[in-house]
């Protein structure tokens, strides 16, 4: 149980930059998904071709890849040194911005065409169709997608390791070299199942606050 305890305090620092990882990449990828989504159903070709070849690049090449090319790759080729930390955090907003853009697309294309030509019907503008119509019937859709997407983020964080940025499992993997027991891996893995399962239970809790409204 000592021994066990002893682990804890440099693990602590490893989950804070994970944490630090989590959240920026959170806060980031999602507006930038929207963004993409946006453009992706853009009616202009220019701008939707821009979209598709981001997603097509970003989804279609490992995160590993991406990490690697902007800490090491981008110095070779701009002459730009990044910071470990700001390099891992743009590496996966760049990435979950792919993936959370596709999801946001799925949501609103769909729903019905007909609702659309319902709200004109009535009288109602597009903006008013949008927020009052369209939006609670895709946020319902996609809040499933989406909490498999930031649980995945939170297990993702771990191949910040490729970079030797001191995170969680990095951290975990110093202290087995030197104690030379299993002790900090286990400490690791209860850590990572502690915050993924409360972020499931933070979306579960979402989506049923949502099943006042039937689609």
């Amino acid at each position: 149980m000592d021994q066990f305890l002893e682990v804890l305090p440099p693990l602590w620092n490893g989950l804070g930059v994970t944490a630090q990882v989590f959240c920026w990449a959170l806060v980031f990828s999602i507006p930038l998904g929207l963004i993409i989504c946006s453009m992706r159903m853009s009616k202009i070709a220019p701008v939707r071709w821009f979209a598709q070849g981001y997603i097509v690049l970003f989804r279609g090449t490992p995160l590993m890849l991406q990490l690697i090319f902007f800490f090491y790759g981008m110095p070779i080729i701009t002459g730009v040194s990044l910071d470990r930390n700001f390099a891992a955090i743009l590496a996966f907003i760049l990435n979950y911005a792919a993936y959370f853009g596709e999801i946001f697309r799925g949501g609103v294309q769909s729903i019905p065409r007909g609702q659309y030509e319902a709200a004109q019907v009535l009288g109602l503008s597009r903006s008013q169709c949008f927020f009052k119509i369209v939006l609670p019937q895709v946020v319902k859709r996609v809040i499933p997608p989406v909490g498999n997407e930031v649980v995945t983020l939170v297990k993702d964080t771990a191949l910040v390791y490729a970079i030797a940025l001191s995170d969680l499992l990095r951290e975990a993997q110093i202290i087995m070299m030197k104690q030379n027991n299993l002790n900090a891996f286990i400490a690791a893995g209860l850590f990572y199942l502690i915050m993924t399962s409360l972020l499931t239970f933070i979306f579960h809790k979402i989506e049923k606050k949502l099943d006042y409204y039937k689609i």
